[in-house]
């Protein structure tokens, strides 16, 4: 039995199935590819699901860890944390003015922004059951209150009765959320690109719109960037590109490149409303983890990172533009920013994605219909040309084929 045998084995007989797993077990990483256990090489435009943005084994990312390993791996948020406030600073000074909690994921920091709007809600306006205005397509966690501010009903499916207190409105229609206030809403949260939603941007005008919506009401804007924060769209944040900021934002995937871990921002009016035995988090903000986030931080920043990001996510969004041109009948629309881009079927992308896969090339499909690339940000041209030949080869054996 091979190594590849025995552990897709041990998974199927000791794990709960709750993935579509494909059959590869890597093995190693470096750069922009993945090894797997029989030494086959596998060029990543995923960056396992948003999180690798540095791609695999980045220098001063293994160094930061490595070093903070051998120091102190945990202990307890009763004890002020070096690591922890030096990445509290660091974000703040690159975003908006306020206050940072940590978490170990998206769904967590999600759900830290529910609990804080809806306690903030209590403290300063007296509304006892807040309720909070998302949209449909939305994806914000699997947690109780993250699932059911989520707007999707197959992902909700199975798990009611949700939580109360949630509205859903269309993306990028700021009069339907117009009309969805009442009194009771105390939060409007939103994505600034709705990535397992299927790629679809919102629009700097929706944007600015929802903020002066909220500003003149009186209520919060969430903005969930676990997926598109941290420089995925060629600025820290994507919300920076409408010049806008939120109340609060969220954020996790790519923050420890691998390394658990998430947080909120909140302004520092809305973050006061959390006090000693609020909220918490054993693990959230642990020395392992913000080590990682500092090291990660910098070297986005730092590192020619977020150009980077810019001039390859253009050059990947004109030729998958270049692609719907040859493949008209496949591709119905690319869509996104950055490094965060969608290109929307005619039909199923599983088998589009289970080809590439063969043919040595990661990517993914979402809302069935819809391949998302979200290669490392630090992606080189070269590599992007060796993908997209990959691509372009599977779609004209697809399109062969009607």
């Amino acid at each position: 039995m091979s190594v590849k045998e025995e552990i897709i084995a041990l998974a199927q007989q000791y794990l709960i199935p709750t993935y579509n797993r494909q059959m590869v077990v890597f093995e190693r990483g470096q750069g922009c590819w993945l090894w797997d256990t029989e030494g086959k090489r596998y060029l990543d435009f995923v960056s396992g699901l948003g999180v690798n943005s540095l791609g695999y084994s980045y220098p001063s990312v293994v160094k930061a860890i490595q070093e903070q390993a051998e120091l102190l791996l945990h202990v307890s948020n009763l004890f002020y944390i070096a690591q922890q406030a030096r990445l509290a600073k660091m974000i703040v000074q690159h975003s908006f003015r306020g206050k940072m909690f940590f978490s170990n994921s998206g769904a967590e920091a999600n759900e830290a922004a529910i609990k804080l709007a809806r306690l903030y809600a209590r403290k300063e306006r007296g509304i006892e059951r807040g309720e909070i205005i998302t949209a449909y397509r939305s994806f914000h966690g699997r947690t109780m209150a993250t699932l059911s501010a989520t707007g999707q009903e197959k992902v909700q499916k199975g798990f009611e009765p949700l939580l109360a207190g949630f509205t859903y409105v269309p993306f990028n229609d700021l009069a339907a959320v117009m009309d969805a206030l009442s009194d009771s809403t105390i939060a409007v949260m939103i994505e600034p690109i709705q990535g397992e939603g299927g790629v679809h941007v919102a629009e700097a005008e929706y944007l600015t719109g929802l903020r002066e919506l909220c500003s003149q009401r009186g209520i919060l804007l969430i903005l969930d960037e676990v997926q598109t924060g941290l420089g995925r769209t060629g600025r820290l944040f994507c919300h920076q590109h409408a010049g806008i900021e939120p109340d609060i934002v969220t954020m996790a995937k790519a923050l420890g490149s691998g390394v658990p871990i998430g947080a909120i921002l909140a302004r520092d009016e809305v973050a006061r409303s959390f006090v000693p035995g609020s909220h918490a988090s054993t693990f959230g903000g642990n020395p392992l983890s913000c080590a990682a986030g500092i090291a990660t931080v910098s070297a986005i920043l730092q590192d020619g990172v977020l150009e980077n990001c810019r001039q390859a996510g253009e050059y990947l969004r004109q030729r998958l533009l270049d692609l719907q041109q040859r493949y008209p009948l496949l591709i119905r629309q690319v869509r996104g920013k950055g490094l965060l881009l969608g290109v929307e079927l005619d039909r199923d992308g599983g088998p589009i994605v289970r080809l590439c896969l063969e043919d040595g090339l990661i990517i993914n499909c979402t809302m069935g219909n819809v391949l998302r690339f979200l290669p490392p940000l630090i992606i080189s041209q070269k590599e992007l040309e060796a993908g997209l030949d990959i691509l372009d080869k599977v779609f004209s054996q697809v399109a062969s084929q009607g």
